[in-house]
């Protein structure tokens, strides 16, 4: 079975891919509900963390806390999210997640049902914000 990670890192579409080094990828999530939502992704297949050595691992962390501080910088949210399951595409990654209080599934999982409908005005606002982040992202990490 194809890996939708692989496929993605293979071909990443315009808008998509936010930084790359010859390790990892950072990737713009499309997810209207969560404006600022990113990947951090392996860019070869590994199914787990400690598959790869200490070094590769502290690697991928540095990238995820890095993207975390961008967005708490730029998009202030209330919490950020951080996940890493695989149970649909064992390939390393990490989800973060620029979470707040009024989005549509606080305090609940981005994946649980809908506690309350979005606000369409504050959700434009944080879309605003979106090629801020992301050039604090490429800043950040290009050190």
């Amino acid at each position: 079975m194809a890996c939708d990670l692989c496929t993605l890192l293979a071909a990443p579409a315009d808008g998509v891919l936010i930084w790359r080094d010859r390790q990892l990828s950072v990737i713009a999530v499309d997810e209207a509900e969560y404006p600022g939502y990113t990947r951090v992704v392996w860019n070869a297949h590994v199914r787990e963390m400690t598959d790869l050595s200490v070094s590769e691992r502290q690697h991928v962390m540095a990238v995820v806390w890095a993207v975390e501080a961008a967005q708490r910088a730029i998009m202030s949210p209330d919490k950020v999210n951080l996940a890493s399951f695989g149970n649909m595409t064992p390939h390393v990654h990490w989800h973060v997640i620029p979470r707040y209080a009024g989005d549509a599934h606080f305090p609940q999982p981005t994946w649980a049902v809908a506690q309350r409908a979005a606000d369409p005005a504050v959700l434009a606002e944080r879309r605003a914000l979106v090629a801020a982040l992301h050039a604090a992202i490429k800043q950040a990490l290009q050190g």
